[in-house]
């Protein structure tokens, strides 16, 4: 299955503290943009972020349709909308904020990731 949404990172410089205890906050815009993503797909429980291997930094995010829960996976509950992180992407994404921009040229997903070390210059890779 095909990924259905695009994804960015972006490391997180002098930011305000994103509490630690939460595996992923969402911002408003993000339980927007999945709400109306699940519209299309009733048989999906939630969107699942995972991360893979990839591209010139070494890992990246993914993002798909989630029927069920893994038995490893982290679920994370906010405003009405579920996303469960894969046990391989649950490190990485600790006190992440998940957020959804729109522009003129772009629409995505964009991750805002205070553990990142680095980033690739079209910011699809990361490595922690």
């Amino acid at each position: 299955m095909s990924a259905p949404m695009s994804a960015t990172v972006r490391a997180v410089v002098k930011s305000k503290q994103i509490p630690q205890k939460v595996a992923l906050i969402l911002t408003q815009s993000a339980v927007n943009r999945i709400k109306y993503l699940l519209q299309s797909k009733p048989d999906a429980i939630g969107l699942k972020v995972g991360v893979r291997q990839r591209g010139c930094n070494g890992l990246s995010y993914t993002l798909d349709y989630a029927k069920q829960k893994g038995k490893f996976d982290e679920e994370v509950v906010q405003d009405g909308v579920r996303v469960l992180i894969d046990a391989k992407a649950q490190l990485t994404l600790l006190g992440t904020e998940m957020d959804y921009i729109e522009s003129k040229l772009s629409s995505e997903f964009v991750f805002n990731n205070p553990n990142i070390k680095g980033t690739c210059g079209c910011g699809e890779s990361f490595t922690i």
